[in-house]
């Protein structure tokens, strides 16, 4: 592993997803993403391991593809955006786990609730585009219990089961920009 100076990656949105899956009357999933977001990665290698990553994303721009739900994804029930207007990432721990493979650890934080996370990450590698920028991407997957961040409405079937799942799953396509 070589050394190098410290390299800053940030977010290019234009090229990069943050979304969500969770199951809805168990029988099917839904998808949601967050239209605003920004974040960086900070490294001292050129493999990225023990980077320091950071990420936040703007609550009222979550979208499921209808306005109804999204506007109750914003209320009280869940997010409650006005009060809490975002959603922080910060990493603790990158791991090289293989080739192209980490680990990423870190402290996300919904509704000022702070809860440790880890992610699975894969690397999609490096480019430099046509007008000499150099990219990185990074697919990132995990999953969380949004119970445990104070997203707790919840309605049950006639049958009993939940209308909206506990568990939230997590996949991020994200395209970095060498600074």
């Amino acid at each position: 592993m070589t050394t190098q100076s410290t390299s800053v990656w940030a977010i290019d949105p234009a090229h990069s997803e943050i979304s969500f899956k969770v199951k809805h009357l168990v029988v099917t999933t839904l998808t949601g993403k967050f239209n605003s977001f920004s974040g960086s990665l900070h490294t001292d290698e050129a493999d990225f391991s023990n980077a320091s990553i950071s990420f936040k994303a703007d609550i009222s721009s979550i979208n499921t593809g209808n306005a109804d739900r999204d506007n109750h994804l914003k209320s009280d029930d869940f997010f409650n955006a006005e009060a809490f207007p975002t959603l922080s990432f910060n990493s603790t721990s990158f791991t090289k786990t293989g080739d192209h493979t980490y680990r990423l650890i870190g402290d996300i934080t919904l509704r000022d609730v702070t809860q440790s996370i880890e992610l699975a990450v894969e690397f999609g590698g490096t480019a430099v585009d046509p007008w000499g920028q150099t990219k990185a991407g990074f697919e990132i997957n995990g999953k969380l219990k949004r119970k445990d961040f104070g997203l707790k409405w919840d309605a049950l079937t006639e049958a009993g089961g939940a209308v909206v799942s506990d568990e939230v799953k997590l996949h991020l396509n994200v395209q970095l920009v060498k600074q």
